[in-house]
């Protein structure tokens, strides 16, 4: 049975690294060059920095998926709200119900801290994250995201 709860503060090592070892996975798969150390001490950041949280899913002792928010203020919202940084299940636990028993966590945790709201994204050609999400209330955003490294 997977397992589904938000990462406490401090964290173990063992967990920084499994979290680390997950999201180096999908890092991989959308080509971000990013080393595993580099990743580890970004986890750690966001970790030690208020605003931002985790979210673990856990089969047989082995995190399995993850969700990374940050926290913040909206003006059209009235107030705070999540952005949804990532949501990542390892290939062999997708289509399990994974994503969404991480999602479902998220929005639970969100309605009682008295967030407004909870954004993210997803590319356009990515049918089974739509439906999901649609599935859970959320609509589509018509924007377009622009971004700048420094």
């Amino acid at each position: 049975m997977v397992k589904v709860y938000k990462v406490e503060k401090p964290v173990s090592i063992e967990v920084r690294l499994s979290i680390t070892k997950l999201m180096m996975e999908q890092m991989n798969a959308l080509s971000v060059c990013i080393t595993e150390e580099e990743l580890l001490k970004t986890i750690d950041l966001a970790m030690e920095s208020p605003g931002c949280e985790f979210f673990a899913a856990e089969y047989e002792h082995k995190i399995i998926g993850c969700a990374f928010l940050n926290t913040g203020i909206g003006l059209d919202k009235g107030g705070p709200y999540i952005w949804l940084n990532d949501l990542y299940v390892t290939k062999k636990h997708r289509r399990q119900g994974v994503a969404g028993k991480l999602l479902l966590n998220v929005i639970y945790w969100a309605e009682q801290e008295g967030f407004k709201g909870i954004e993210l994204e997803t590319g356009i050609n990515n049918i089974a994250t739509k439906k999901l999400y649609n599935s859970l209330g959320f609509y589509d955003i018509v924007s377009k995201r622009y971004g700048r490294h420094l």
